[in-house]
């Protein structure tokens, strides 16, 4: 795989934000750029990245595996990780997670057939006392979210998309 000089740019100033024998420090900023380009990080993407940063394949792959904010396959539209780490289970996180489930009709890690949603358990977001929390696009955290506010989440979501554009077919 290779990358677009436009991207090759954007790397560059990653990397020129340390030192010089310190490429491999830009990894996490590298793969976000491929994420926001691609919409996930393929493991040629992963490869083609390591040859930027002089770094092992393996390396890389590591760090896209550890933090499950790098998608490793496509994803819909709208990324909902609900956290199921013990705090936030013992707090109603699993019966979140089985709720968005069903609502969607997918399996943990399973992208709705329009491609609008894909839910996948979380580990630990660092909002223990608001549980059960659940991170949207890896960018907007909610909190308390029981069955009628995962409800209201998925039909604004939606709506929001059908208004812009999407398609009508879908939960």
């Amino acid at each position: 795989m290779t990358f677009s000089e436009a991207t090759l740019a954007r790397f560059a100033r990653e990397v020129a934000k340390y030192p010089a024998d310190q490429k491999p420090s830009a990894v996490m900023a590298c793969l976000a750029i491929v994420q926001h380009e691609q919409g996930h990080v393929s493991t040629a993407a992963e490869d083609a990245i390591a040859a930027v940063l002089g770094m092992a394949p393996i390396a890389v792959h590591e760090v896209t595996t550890f933090y499950n904010m790098y998608n490793q396959q496509p994803v819909g539209k709208f990324k909902l990780n609900v956290c199921t780490n013990l705090p936030c289970a013992l707090r109603s996180g699993d019966k979140a997670l089985q709720h968005l489930c069903k609502r969607l009709g997918v399996e943990p890690y399973g992208t709705t057939p329009d491609g609008r949603f894909t839910v996948q358990p979380s580990e630990c977001l660092g909002a223990c006392a608001d549980a059960p929390v659940m991170l949207v696009n890896d960018r907007e955290m909610l909190s308390f979210m029981d069955d009628e506010r995962l409800d209201e989440l998925v039909d604004m979501l939606r709506d929001a998309d059908l208004a812009s554009g999407g398609s009508r077919d879908g939960p």
